[in-house]
């Protein structure tokens, strides 16, 4: 009996080892999981990609606007007489992470059969062609088929299916020939039927919510009943971006589309913002240094930060205001083809707009 007492007590033994060594296993396991996870959450919360600074790159430009066919003539700065270079040399720097180098074969092939929809002025159009070109670059003799038309343009890489569009609007929400004239009316998107069916949505819009005069293309702009010659710009703004949001929320299935939302790109008419003698943009040839703007951010950040926040389903904000104020060198100025006058709110390609799709790869792949 005695063997046998012995023999159980053995086993029982080693069961209970087994048994200890797989709960502390299994302990090792989760608490590797665990921390795994919690550093790959910390990891990328901590990863700011849109506060930094710009430091010169002789790898950039990522392409030569030259070999680029999408470019329209206002933006081809060294086509139309830009005597310097520099504004092509440098590229974004965050100060918590690094940004993965653009790579189009990559983009390709990850959304593959898909398609990409801007829609918004034309700082989508900058962007748009930036997007187009940098792909280019990486693929310069894949089939693609090109269209531009009023409100629907499109450059399709057709060896691999993806289809960047551009829908052009300039408030996102409707403005209406009646009776009285030009309405824009707060409370309407009728357009949005166009926008449906897209893989990834980058909308914009608040360049055109400021323009007076012969260049306002409304002459009445309605609030719910309500119609009027005028009103606060800003509050304008703010309830045709809430409709916007409200159509996102209503409109958007998340895991069928991605929403991003690309912050108000900045101007640089007035020297006085970035503490200059100087007039505006021409002339300018080095971003500013450091990671801060004199004059601090437009108001309009603070709106489209506050509708963004209410918002239901996800919107992944291209934060590229501040950046892009320190890019005071980096505008057509009078380098805008057979434009007259000086162009301080678009953006020179190549240039700032890669940069805007870096991030937004970034945002994508990360």
């Amino acid at each position: 009996m005695g063997y046998w007492y012995n023999q159980a007590l053995l086993t029982l033994f080693l069961v209970a080892l087994f048994l200890v060594s797989l709960f502390i296993q299994e302990a090792k396991t989760e608490q590797v999981y665990n921390v795994s996870r919690l550093r790959s959450r910390k990891v990328l919360s901590g990863c700011n990609l849109f506060q930094g600074k710009w430091v010169v790159d002789p790898s950039y430009p990522l392409y030569e606007s030259s070999s680029c066919p999408f470019i329209d003539p206002e933006f081809d700065c060294q086509k139309y007489g830009r005597p310097d270079t520099q504004y092509l040399r440098y590229s974004w720097k965050p100060d918590s992470c690094d940004v993965p180098r653009f790579d189009g074969v990559d983009f390709l092939r990850r959304w593959g059969g898909k398609k990409i929809m801007f829609v918004g002025d034309s700082l989508s159009l900058n962007q748009w062609e930036s997007l187009a070109c940098m792909i280019h670059a990486s693929v310069p003799n894949a089939k693609t088929a090109f269209s531009r038309k009023d409100l629907l343009s499109s450059v399709i890489f057709e060896d691999y299916g993806v289809t960047l569009f551009l829908y052009h609007t300039t408030f996102l929400v409707d403005i209406v020939r009646q009776d009285i004239g030009r309405v824009l009316k707060l409370d309407s998107i009728q357009a949005g039927s166009a926008w449906l069916g897209m893989d990834v949505l980058i909308f914009n819009t608040w360049h055109w919510w400021t323009h007076t005069g012969n260049s306002q293309p409304w002459d009445y702009i309605q609030d719910g009943s309500t119609i009027s010659k005028d009103m606060d710009r800003l509050t304008a703004f703010g309830k045709g971006l809430t409709t916007w949001a409200t159509w996102v929320d209503q409109n958007i299935d998340p895991s069928k589309t991605k929403v991003f939302f690309q912050g108000i790109s900045p101007t640089h008419y007035q020297g006085k913002e970035w503490s200059s003698g100087s007039k505006n943009c021409y002339g300018e040839q080095q971003p500013l240094t450091g990671s801060t703007y004199p004059s601090g951010l437009p108001p309009a950040t603070s709106v489209v930060n506050k509708v963004l926040s209410s918002m239901t389903k996800p919107v992944y904000l291209l934060d590229i205001t501040r950046l892009s104020q320190l890019r005071k060198d980096a505008h057509p100025s009078a380098y805008s083809g057979g434009h007259s006058g000086t162009d301080c709110s678009h953006w020179c390609l190549a240039g700032v707009p890669d940069t805007w799709n870096q991030l937004f790869y970034a945002a994508l792949i990360m």
